[in-house]
Parts: C-alpha cells; sequence; structure tokens
C-alpha cells in the first residue's frame, strides 16, 4: 500500500507541474501543443500495479484521464488526435507539425523522467521494476495482422466518441473519453498493449526485443492511424481535407418546400388543396 500511496502522490506532482507550464506557456504556444505527460502514470503503474489486482490499476487508469480531459485545456499527447484536427481543417499544416513535434519530445520525457524515478528506488517495486526494464520484450502477443485490427479497432472506437463528443461540455466529455480508454485497454492490453497512440509507444516498447521495426510500425502506426481515418469518415462522411463530396449521408437542402393540404371532397375523395384556393361555398342539404 505504501508503494500505491508513492505513486499516487508523483502523479499528483505530475498534474501540478504540468497545470502550472500550460498557464505559464498558454500566452506562447497552441493548447495542443503543450507537452502533456499524460501517460507517464499508466507507464509507471502497468508493469507491478498486478500486486493490487486490475480493479485497482483501471481505477487509476480511469482517473487519469479523468483528471488529463478534464484539467490539460485539450492538450493531447496523441498524435493521431493532432492529425485528425488537421484532417478537419481546425489545424493548419505548421500548428500540426507543431503538435506533432511537441508530443514526440513531450512522450520521450515523460519515459525518461519515469526511468529517473524508478532509479531513486523508492519503493520494492521500483527496484523489481528496474531489473524488468532493461530486458524488455516486445508488446505484440499475436500475429502482426491481428496486431493492428486489435489497435486499429480500439483507436477507431475512441475516435469515434472523441468526434462524438468534441462539443460536449467537458463534464460529460472527460468521463465519457475516461471510459472508454479504461475500456479498451482492458480489452486489448493482454493482445497489443493497449496502446492506440504511436508516440507513446514509440517511447516504450519499440526499443523491446521480439518485433522488429517493420512490425512495431504496422501495429502502433498505420493501425491507429487507419482507425482514425474510418472513425473520420463514418462520422463526417468525407475527409474535408482531402475532399469534400459527402460519400456515406445525402445532403439536405436548404430549403423546405411546403407539403400540400388535403381536403376532403363532399364525396369521400381527396383533392390537393392550393395555397389560395377556397373551399367550396355550396350549402349542403
Amino acid at each position: 500500500m505504501a508503494g500505491l500511496n508513492v505513486s499516487i502522490a508523483f502523479f499528483l506532482l505530475v498534474v501540478s507541474t504540468c497545470e502550472m507550464l500550460r498557464r505559464l506557456s498558454k500566452r506562447l504556444l497552441s493548447p495542443g501543443a503543450y507537452c502533456c505527460l499524460a501517460g507517464e502514470m499508466l507507464l509507471e503503474i502497468g508493469p507491478w500495479g498486478g500486486g493490487f489486482g486490475p480493479d485497482v490499476v483501471f481505477t487509476l487508469l480511469f482517473l487519469l484521464f479523468m483528471v488529463h480531459a478534464a484539467s490539460l485545456d485539450g492538450a493531447s499527447a496523441n498524435p493521431t488526435v493532432s492529425l485528425q484536427e488537421f484532417l478537419l481543417l481546425e489545424s493548419g499544416p505548421k500548428a500540426t507539425a507543431a503538435k506533432l513535434l511537441a508530443q514526440g519530445v513531450g512522450v520521450g520525457t515523460g519515459w525518461a523522467i519515469t526511468k529517473l524515478y524508478w532509479s531513486w528506488e523508492l519503493t520494492q517495486l521500483h527496484l523489481i521494476q528496474n531489473l524488468i526494464a532493461s530486458e524488455c520484450s516486445s508488446s505484440i502477443r499475436t500475429s502482426l495482422y491481428h496486431g493492428a485490427f486489435v489497435e486499429g479497432a480500439c483507436s477507431f472506437l475512441f475516435h469515434l466518441v472523441l468526434l462524438r463528443l468534441r462539443r460536449s461540455r467537458a463534464a460529460y466529455r472527460a468521463p465519457a473519453l475516461a471510459a472508454t480508454v479504461t475500456f479498451l485497454t482492458y480489452a486489448a492490453v493482454m493482445t497489443t498493449g493497449a496502446f492506440f497512440n504511436p508516440a507513446l509507444a514509440v517511447a516504450t516498447t519499440f526499443a523491446c526485443a521480439g518485433s522488429s521495426l517493420q512490425d512495431y510500425v504496422q501495429v502502433y502506426w498505420l493501425g491507429p492511424l487507419a482507425g482514425m481515418l474510418a472513425a473520420l469518415l463514418l462520422h463526417q462522411g468525407n475527409i474535408p481535407r482531402l475532399f469534400q463530396r459527402n460519400l456515406l449521408y445525402g445532403q439536405k437542402s436548404k430549403y423546405k418546400i411546403p407539403k400540400a393540404r388535403l381536403a376532403h371532397t363532399e364525396g369521400g375523395e381527396e383533392r390537393r388543396k392550393g395555397k389560395g384556393e377556397k373551399s367550396d361555398p355550396a350549402p349542403r342539404a
């Protein structure tokens, strides 16, 4: 329990530091370019958290993403989110390139800080993690095509929820996104590690033995990218940056055509009644 308390304290310190840096840099950087260490606590908990049971690990994961979604002003450590904004015409090429660079540097910095934190060996679990980290193995525990499909499916569902809720209030968006990420991680963690984040995968598993660089690119880059594109196409019907034509949904006319009113005649027959037509004034027997 002491190790868990130390980890939670470290998590709160990281969140506080990121929030302070966000406020200081808000006038200089766009919200999506902040170097957020959102995945840091997950990397620290994952390898040794089994000692507390999966309920504790996934509860902490849910809380982590809740805090991230609610406090970091739209910042994202996921390159596919930045590419989605670019394809939606919400971000220009220069801003997108800056975001991608910042996300790569941010995740790499977070991984370096995490390893430094482990090296202090504040708990016995950190000592065990230091021994394991030197001989890490690939997170791909299935075939390449299945792994790419799993990462793509996770990315597809995540981006579909993100697109659906991107204009919703933070009070609804934050728990929905946190629950989605927690569920997807629970469902796919034993297959590919459930990263669906190219930058996070590069920092944590690309250097591990067991798979080639081509394998990692196929599973952790092409899979999430394909999932994001599929979610965007399904939600929008098109990809605004590439083409404007809606391929899936029909376009509604801007002008409403008034429906003709129906009037019952004396013999029970129906006839259409125009706008200026008057009813028959003849008296009935």
